[in-house]
């Protein structure tokens, strides 16, 4: 696929475990700014490791940035920001030095085979809502209608307890981060 014809705002769930996680998310951050514009982050969350337990905390956050490129396009350059940051294969939920999710795109709902947006268990995560609600909280789930902040409420209290705020959005020559 190449480039859509009109820009698209596309929502973004990153994560990262493994060595300097500020510092790799904020590198994964400017590169992501490369293929968008405006982009904003939320506040970066301290979570406890999702699936696999055997690991170290998570640091998360979610970004909104404006792209001109189609689905399809936009999943290979995330994926290439996730190698240049330095992740490289490992167990499924294991340790990662960055994880970057495509969470949303536009109105759009996509099913293809490496990608289905929404994100299918976005709204089940507190370590993706809760960054979600502090960058948007009128954010709207494209399939569901609800919005970021009745999605956090739903999610039980044990699950919203676990996720921390630490700080702000890393800044790393990144633009239109949000304090």
């Amino acid at each position: 696929m190449g480039d859509a014809r009109l820009p698209v705002t596309a929502w973004f769930g990153l994560g990262g475990n493994v060595g300097d996680r500020m510092a790799n998310l904020a590198h994964a951050l400017a590169l992501l700014s490369q293929s968008c514009v405006s982009v904003a982050s939320s506040s970066v969350f301290e979570t406890p490791p999702w699936g696999d337990l055997d690991q170290p905390s998570f640091l998360n956050l979610v970004a909104r940035g404006t792209t001109w490129l189609e689905p399809g396009s936009l999943l290979a350059r995330v994926k290439e920001v996730e190698r240049i940051v330095g992740r490289r294969p490992t167990r499924r939920w294991g340790p990662r030095v960055v994880d970057v999710d495509i969470l949303s795109y536009g109105n759009l709902v996509v099913s293809m085979d490496a990608l289905e947006i929404p994100h299918p268990r976005m709204a089940e995560r507190a370590f993706v809502m809760i960054p979600l609600a502090d960058l948007d909280p009128d954010w709207v789930h494209p399939a569901t209608g609800a919005t970021a902040s009745v999605l956090v409420n739903a999610l039980s209290a044990q699950e919203r307890e676990c996720v921390v705020r630490v700080g702000p959005a890393p800044v790393f020559g990144f633009p239109e981060s949000r304090a």
